[in-house]
C-alpha cells in the first residue's frame, strides 16, 4: 500500500511540474515537449498500475467496517498472528468467541502460512440462537466446524477458487473469481450462499478473507 501511495505522490508532483513548465515556457516546441514527457509519464504510471496484481490489497464492501487506525485495521493486522489479529477487529468478535472457546487460539497463532475463512459476526447471528450456544458449548463439535475454516498455505485470490483441504482432513469448494467469491449453499450452517465480504486480509501467518455465513464441515 505504500507503494501505492508513493507512486501516486510522484505522478501527481511530475504533472504538477508539466503545468507549471507548459505556463511558464513561450516556446510551441517547449510546449510539445512537455506535454509530450507528461503523457508518457502518464502513460507509463497507468502501464504500471495494471501490471500491479490484484492481490496487494484487501476488496469487498465489508471492508469499510474495518478500523481505519489501530490494531484492528488492516496495517494493524498485518504483524500480528491471526488469532490476535481477529480479537482487535471488531467484525470477528463472535469468531474470537469461538476459537476461545475451543481453545484454539495458540493453534493458530502458531501455524505458519494458512488461509483463514472467517464468519464475520451477522454470520453467528444467522445461525439460530439454541443452534449457536449449543455449538459453543461443544468444545469437540465446535473444533471441528472452526478447522473447517481454516486451509493449510497463504491463498492469493488467484489462488482462492477451487476445492481445498482444511486443517479439519474434510474439503471447501469455493467459486469464483477476481474479487466475487461464494461458497454454495450446501456448505453452510444455515443452507445459504456464501460470500467474501472482506478479501484478502494478510495477518503475521495468515491470509483472511471475511465471509458473511458459518461453514459446515462433511458429515454434520
Amino acid at each position: 500500500m505504500k507503494r501505492t501511495l508513493s507512486r501516486g505522490i510522484l505522478v501527481t508532483a511530475v504533472s504538477t511540474l508539466a503545468i507549471t513548465l507548459s505556463a511558464c515556457g513561450g516556446s510551441d516546441e517547449g510546449s510539445e515537449s512537455t506535454s509530450s514527457g507528461s503523457a508518457g509519464s502518464s502513460s507509463s504510471s497507468a502501464e504500471e498500475s495494471e501490471a500491479m496484481p490484484m492481490s496487494d490489497a484487501p476488496f469487498g464492501a465489508a471492508c469499510s467496517q474495518v478500523p481505519t487506525e489501530g490494531e484492528g485495521s488492516v496495517e494493524g493486522m498485518s504483524d500480528d498472528p491471526v488469532a490476535t489479529a481477529a480479537s482487535n477487529n471488531p467484525i470477528l468478535s463472535t469468531l474470537v468467541t469461538a476459537v476461545t472457546e475451543a481453545e484454539l487460539g495458540d493453534t493458530l497463532n502458531s501455524t505458519d502460512d494458512i488461509t483463514v475463512l472467517a464468519p464475520a459476526n451477522p454470520a453467528f447471528e444467522a445461525v439460530p440462537a439454541d443452534a449457536l450456544n449449543g455449538l459453543l458449548a461443544d468444545k469437540a463439535a465446535l473444533t471441528t466446524v472452526l478447522t473447517h475454516h481454516v486451509i493449510p498455505g497463504r491463498l492469493t485470490p488467484e489462488e482462492l477458487a477451487g476445492t481445498h483441504t482444511t486443517l479439519n482432513n474434510d474439503e471447501v469448494t469455493i467459486e469464483g473469481s477476481g474479487e466475487d467469491f461464494t461458497i454454495a449453499m450446501d456448505g453452510t450452517v444455515v443452507g445459504m450462499e456464501a460470500s467474501v465480504i472482506c478479501g484478502n486480509v494478510q495477518t503475521a501467518n495468515a491470509t483472511v478473507y471475511v465471509i458473511d455465513q458459518v461453514l459446515k464441515p462433511a458429515g454434520m
